[in-house]
């Protein structure tokens, strides 16, 4: 049970940091956003380090080197995709995406968690789906480039999933540090590359803080997640983050919630239950 509720947390702290980012990206440059936001929750994981006692080994490390990689290039993705205004689209796209790529990588992996979960884990995926709903005819204003950013920031969290969750819970909190260190690494590269200014405002600032801070937050209970349950189950409900992101744009930017929608969270609340049984 205790690893579905963390995954469920680290859930709602990702839809949360995603829905921050997403606002953020809407007034500044997405890798100016990202490299800032995590450069700003860098205090939040030495104090994860230093509570949370574990020894990491270099194997594990190195699974928290890789992911960070393809969580930067993921995120990095994701904000721009959001920044469009498509979020109909972009959200279920990329959610579904980084939930098939772990359960697959858990099967294939791991022995299986058993029929209930795993139908828990694929009605997590359905909910996915309807949960993302926007505003109809959303999709008619939806390019192809935008379908491809958001399937390929999918991909990349997927695999961001799928390498964090190899790490064993002997190493603490250390292979998530170290997810940040090559994300930021990454972000920075990036940044030169592309010419992105790193200074924001201070309206913006705020809101890539929170997103960082979340982020990090989100990093650290799916790590705690994943080494105490099976990686296909904790993986779709990590993946369940879009639910908290509609639930925040409901209050934050009056935004109506569709009968599908309801019915998404309706199947999200069913997934959680079988998931941990």
């Amino acid at each position: 049970m205790l690893p579905i509720v963390l995954a469920a947390v680290s859930a709602l702290a990702f839809g949360t940091a995603d829905f921050a980012g997403g606002k953020a990206s809407r007034r500044a440059d997405p890798i100016a956003v990202t490299v800032v936001s995590q450069i700003l929750s860098v205090p939040l994981l030495l104090v994860l380090v230093l509570v949370v006692p574990g020894t990491p080994s270099p194997l594990d490390l190195g699974w928290g080197l890789l992911a960070g990689v393809a969580g930067a290039g993921g995120v990095t993705l994701l904000y721009r995709a959001l920044a469009t205004g498509v979020m109909a689209v972009v959200a279920p796209v990329t959610a579904i995406t980084a939930a098939i790529v772990p359960i697959v990588a858990g099967l294939v992996l791991a022995h299986s968690p058993g029929a209930v979960a795993l139908g828990g884990a694929g009605l997590a995926v359905v909910a996915i789906g309807l949960v993302s709903l926007g505003e109809r005819g959303a999709a008619r204003r939806v390019s192809g480039r935008v379908i491809g950013m958001a399937l390929a920031a999918g991909l990349l969290f997927g695999v961001f999933f799928a390498l964090l969750g190899q790490a064993d819970e002997a190493a603490g909190m250390w292979p998530v540090l170290a997810v940040r260190v090559s994300s930021i690494a990454f972000g920075l590269a990036l940044a030169v590359r592309t010419g992105a200014r790193l200074r924001l405002g201070r309206r913006v600032l705020g809101w890539a803080a929170a997103a960082g801070l979340l982020d990090s937050a989100a990093n650290a209970l799916f790590l705690a997640a994943a080494g105490r349950g099976h990686l296909s189950v904790v993986a779709a409900i990590a993946s369940l983050y879009p639910a908290s992101t509609v639930l925040l744009a409901l209050a934050v930017d009056r935004e109506r919630l569709r009968p599908a929608q309801v019915a998404g969270l309706g199947f999200a609340a069913a997934a959680l239950v079988l998931s941990s049984v």
